[in-house]
């Protein structure tokens, strides 16, 4: 179902940039055919394109690991923009027991300042006691004290303190003004996402035929999850729909939502580590001594005191597979910072461009930053391991939010213009949509849960995971 005169064009051009930039055969994405009704994820940027292009290529990816494997044909790739956009915005769908999950917290939300406009995130309760503690005030305050405070100052100046006191706060700026600052102007020289050797020294990864129905490419591979919130969980939840043996680890003293884990934990496990006790990276190191794909979602250099830098991982384990992501980058001013979607939408000028008419910030009507950068991780992820399979050695894979929203603003064939009151263009409701479609209900340890199906779909391939996600953390930190 074609949505607009263009639409063939616009869907080859987003799904050849970001193939092109994970190494690709160009000739492939002949492959790939789409579907689905018009009029999804509207919005002033391209966002439904961004959503198509990450989901295609990461079933193109699956679809070649497939044959490489199986030594067949490439398996047809089918991307269905209903599927898309459900599991774009799957944590608004997931119901627990019929309950909605919990969200944003009262003080994860757009500030009016001094002088424009501050976006905070306190989701966590470190972050919130964080962000009080800039703004001076006590942890019993609530948003009517700090938007006395804050409605005083100006936006940079509350930018800095709260990031200096350990919170996440960033102040709005057009996406001109972000190309002039510092971190813009870095991230400009910076492709989509890079692919790159890790290290020589391991032969080609002998990767066994996977007959049987559904065919699952990644079946037999293990790994380690160190990710959190959306991107790479979305990413490691892709790679377990695949077949992948995929056990998350996170630290006990981080609080975590059962919530979120419940959208983004289908298919794994999930085990708590404390990596600077004794027992707990003696458990990590024989993990790793078996795993063959390691994915991490801190900020840079987070997790470099437990020796979990790429190059040491890839020294100990020869042959590893290293995704990592980060919110800003991995250099710059705004390197080693913590973001989330949110703050990335409000900084890189996303927000001003989906403005209302008098110019209070908008949103995009998906955490698309999160969404498209984990199936392009995933991506990434099966890229490295068909390489592999024939040049051996240790692949690195870095992807930072903030590229993939320099690719939605600048890139995907898009002129952002600032809205005027007249622009309507993100109120057209979708024809021909149902979401319920792709939605199924299940039992799990959490609960009855109703949840979206995944949108990563080839010939023979996985339509649902093997498994429900389990209660976050309870896993034993062992392989299956």
């Amino acid at each position: 179902m074609e949505q607009r005169d263009d639409a063939g064009q616009r869907k080859a051009l987003g799904t050849h940039q970001a193939w092109a930039a994970l190494g690709g055969d160009p000739g492939l994405t002949e492959r790939i055919s789409y579907t689905g009704p018009p009029g999804l994820l509207a919005a002033r940027l391209p966002v439904v394109d961004l959503a198509r292009s990450t989901v295609a290529v990461c079933a193109l990816a699956a679809a070649e690991l497939s044959a490489r494997r199986d030594g067949g044909p490439l398996p047809a790739v089918r991307v269905d923009d209903g599927a898309v956009a459900t599991a774009f915005v799957s944590e608004r769908h997931l119901r627990i027991d019929g309950r909605a999950p919990s969200t944003f917290a009262p003080l994860s939300r757009f500030w009016r300042t001094a002088d424009g406009w501050l976006r905070t995130h306190a989701n966590y309760p470190h972050h919130r006691a964080r962000l009080l503690g800039a703004l001076g005030l006590p942890d019993t305050a609530g948003p009517a004290e700090a938007e006395a405070v804050i409605a005083g100052r100006r936006a940079e100046d509350l930018e800095d303190a709260v990031y200096a006191a350990g919170g996440l706060a960033v102040a709005a700026r057009a996406p001109e003004e972000w190309s002039a600052h510092p971190q813009g102007a870095i991230l400009a020289r910076h492709p989509l996402l890079t692919r790159e050797p890790l290290g020589a020294g391991a032969p080609p990864r002998t990767l066994p035929a996977r007959a049987g129905d559904p065919v699952r490419p990644a079946a037999g591979l293990r790994v380690l999850d160190l990710t959190r919130v959306i991107a790479g969980p979305v990413a490691t939840r892709t790679l377990a729909l695949l077949g992948a043996d995929v056990l998350r680890i996170d630290a006990p003293q981080l609080p975590e939502s059962q919530d979120a884990h419940s959208d983004t934990g289908f298919g794994k496990r999930s085990t708590a580590l404390d990596l600077g006790s004794p027992s707990g990276r003696a458990s990590f190191e024989a993990l790793l001594a078996e795993a063959d794909v390691v994915v991490t979602g801190y900020r840079p250099g987070a997790l470099d005191r437990f020796g979990l830098a790429p190059e040491a991982l890839a020294e100990r384990r020869p042959g590893l597979v290293v995704a990592r992501l980060s919110a800003w980058g991995d250099d710059g001013p705004w390197g080693g910072r913590r973001g989330f979607d949110s703050l990335v939408q409000v900084a890189t000028g996303i927000a001003a461009v989906e403005a209302d008419g008098d110019g209070t910030p908008g949103v995009l009507p998906a955490q698309a930053l999160d969404h498209g950068t984990g199936y392009l991780l995933a991506a990434a992820v099966l890229r490295a391991l068909t390489e592999q399979s024939r040049t051996g050695g240790s692949h690195l894979a870095t992807l930072a939010l903030t590229r993939t929203a320099r690719w939605l603003v600048h890139g995907l064939g898009n002129k952002p213009e600032r809205p005027t009151p007249e622009d309507t263009t993100a109120s057209t409701p979708p024809t021909g949509y149902d979401p319920d479609h792709y939605l199924r209900e299940t039992d799990s340890p959490a609960g009855r849960l109703r949840y979206a199906l995944p949108p990563v779909s080839f010939h023979g391939g996985p339509v649902n995971w093997a498994t429900p996600p389990g209660q976050w953390g309870t896993d034993a930190p062992v392989w299956r």
